[in-house]
């Protein structure tokens, strides 16, 4: 679960969960191809996910440069499983959901890429208010690299104007940024009734689309700026046609997914459908202002998207903009972070052995440096001065780090280790030999003065090796070491203010001849 209702009308994101998923090592740092299918509810959108789920098991299996043969939709009495779904009038999923597994692809080019797979609330619920399905669909459309706007028997005008908040985001920002926000929307008709007219499968539905988004002199400015917008906003834009599922699957029961309880013209319709969508050498990595987006990356925008819809109104689409400028900030930052720590790492790890400050500050200025490069490098959105604050973050955190390594390196000095008890040792021999001196002279209140003082000292460093080997009473610690470590640096300065003074003044310079 990617966005889970946090009260009425009020949505949250399962940050914990989806980071489990995007992090993973294997696939966190490769470029994102997210499928999303987004529409009315009890349309059949986790229905279809689940055959798609079925074809990338499939295509797993056939290996890197394998093909799912025609077996990949199922057993006929295998039931279908994947996506929460059911029969009924009733909508059964809730806010935002993707795959636990992320799937690694290999295109043609041997290129190696995640596919997420994202279910959606169905919109238009009697629970949902409009602002509850704009969050959703605005979420899906802007996160996805392939939308698939799943619709029942026709494309009515309606459908499209549910679109025109998001192309009019897009109209914005190719104003600032000259590229077209959202990249493939494909118009999925279910229970299309009309194959005498377009036929079924992809060819029917870009005639029949064509026909649909026409623009027209005699229609109304809204609806015409509708289907412009449309185009504008994104880089393909596709149709397919699907017949009905069957009698049985519509009102039986019992219906579980069975192959053999649907229809054979829509299998074979699925047959054509899915592979159109998930063959790698139509896979569509996820793109912003022509960057792409890694699973890390993907997990920043849905931090940064969220926001917007947490507040009473709908966004207006400036603050989407602002929004994605965020998140495509917030990456390049994340990104240049794991450059710095990587380097870092490399050099004092938890296994590395005590390295010299000035060699550790050497390699910091060099990984500050790459990082600082890395952010620069990365092309990301809201301009010069919008970035310019985060690569001022970006500083600020490599500076933590430099600090956190600088304490983890120091912590492996055997001798800084020891610095505490070697003052307490020091101090405790000082005052016995004052002590003994004191009294052997007849001075005997200063020598009981010492004795005094040596057993305190001692107490303090049978303490602190306790609180070493326990753990316990840490507050007690930390006094202990930041009195040792005051006076060392006193005694320090005072010796180096004795050798000084024994020095003498600096010898004059030689009189000038005029001045003899």
């Amino acid at each position: 679960v990617v966005l889970t209702r946090r009260a009425a009308h009020a949505f949250e994101l399962a940050e914990q969960a989806l980071a489990s998923v995007l992090l993973q090592e294997p696939v966190r740092d490769m470029d994102a191809v997210v499928v999303s299918v987004a529409g009315a509810f009890r349309k059949g959108k986790s229905f279809l996910l689940d055959f798609m789920l079925r074809y990338m098991y499939a295509q797993k299996e056939a290996g890197p440069m394998g093909t799912p043969g025609p077996g990949w939709l199922g057993q006929e009495e295998e039931p279908l499983q994947g996506f929460s779904w059911r029969g009924g009038s009733e909508p059964d999923t809730t806010g935002i959901h993707i795959w636990s597994e992320v799937f690694v692809v290999q295109k043609p080019g041997g290129k190696k890429v995640a596919v997420v797979l994202m279910d959606t609330q169905g919109a238009f619920d009697s629970q949902s208010t409009v602002r509850d399905c704009a969050t959703i669909f605005a979420l899906s459309t802007m996160t996805s690299s392939v939308q698939i706007y799943n619709l029942s028997q026709n494309i009515q005008e309606d459908d499209l104007q549910q679109l025109q908040l998001f192309t009019e985001y897009g109209r914005l920002a190719m104003d600032e940024i000259f590229h077209k926000p959202f990249q493939t929307l494909m118009f999925l008709v279910r229970d299309w009734s009309f194959p005498y007219e377009y036929i079924y499968g992809l060819q029917g539905g870009m005639k029949f689309l064509e026909k649909r988004l026409e623009v027209k002199t005699q229609q109304h400015e809204e609806i015409q700026n509708v289907r412009k917008h449309i185009h504008s906003c994104f880089t393909d834009v596709s149709c397919f046609l699907l017949p009905h599922p069957g009698l049985k699957v519509a009102t039986s029961p019992s219906f579980d997914g069975r192959l053999k309880d649907v229809a054979e013209e829509f299998k074979e319709g699925l047959q054509q459908l899915i592979p159109l969508v998930l063959d790698p050498a139509r896979l569509r990595e996820k793109e912003i202002n022509g960057s792409m987006v890694t699973c890390r990356g993907l997990l920043e925008y849905f931090k940064a998207y969220i926001k917007i819809y947490q507040g009473e109104d709908l966004p207006h689409p400036k603050t989407m903009l602002q929004a994605t400028a965020e998140a495509n900030n917030l990456a390049a930052v994340a990104s240049a972070k794991d450059l710095y720590y990587l380097k870092m790492e490399q050099m004092c790890g938890g296994h590395k052995p005590y390295v010299a400050p000035a060699q550790l500050d050497e390699r910091h200025e060099a990984a500050r440096t790459a990082a600082l490069e890395l952010f620069r490098r990365v092309k990301k959105m809201g301009g010069a001065a919008f970035s310019r604050g985060y690569e001022e973050q970006l500083e600020t955190e490599l500076a933590e780090l430099h600090a956190h390594f600088s304490r983890h390196n120091e912590a492996k000095n055997l001798l800084g280790a020891l610095r505490t008890p070697a003052v307490l040792a020091g101090a405790v021999l000082a005052l016995y030999l004052g002590s003994g001196l004191s009294g052997f002279v007849g001075l005997s209140v200063v020598a009981q003065l010492c004795n005094g003082l040596v057993g305190l000292l001692l107490l303090a460093l049978l303490a602190w090796g306790y609180i070493r080997y326990s753990g316990h009473y840490r507050p007690l610690g930390t006094a202990i070491d930041t009195t040792a470590g005051y006076v060392l640096e006193q005694a320090t300065a005072l010796g180096n203010t004795t050798r000084t003074d024994t020095a003498g003044p600096p010898p004059r310079p030689p009189p000038d001849k005029k001045g003899q």
